[in-house]
């Protein structure tokens, strides 16, 4: 069983949130004062992208930990589905998104790649993927120069 399976989820993974479909206006001030209201925000982690045309920008999701399961829940109910500069929030248990790619690549079902979110994966299965596709990359490429010879 590979080992990003067994994880265990703890009090803090209880009352941090997914929160995704973010406007690119959506600061994170903003973020913080929608989702304040329903208790006391510990840690928020608005993500960016790092490299690239696009360095520096928000990349359209973010992580609000709330102190309790409790507020966590509520900010959920209230704030999923409302729009938020004119697009509608995605907003889940932080482990409910995990467990549903649990779920889709167990059952075979591929996550989906839009510009929104990836599938979570560890480091060693990043790179693990990486040199299989290479692999196959050379032997396509093996494969179509011994055609070529023919």
């Amino acid at each position: 069983m590979d080992k990003d399976n067994n994880i265990v989820f703890d009090e803090k993974s209880e009352s941090r949130l997914y929160v995704g479909n973010l406007d690119l206006k959506i600061t994170e001030a903003a973020l913080i004062k929608m989702f304040s209201p329903f208790g006391k925000i510990v840690f928020e982690d608005f993500l960016w992208h790092t490299r690239g045309p696009k360095r520096g920008s928000p990349r359209g999701y973010a992580f609000v930990q709330f102190s309790t399961k409790e507020e966590a829940k509520r900010a959920k109910e209230k704030m999923h589905g409302k729009l938020a500069c004119g697009r509608p929030l995605v907003v889940r248990l932080a482990r409910e998104k995990y467990l549903m790619e649990m779920a889709n690549k167990s059952s075979g079902i591929e996550s989906s790649k839009s510009g929104n979110g990836t599938a979570q994966m560890s480091r060693s299965a990043k790179i693990a993927a990486i040199k299989n596709k290479l692999k196959a990359m050379e032997e396509e490429d093996h494969d179509t120069k011994r055609q070529k010879q023919s």
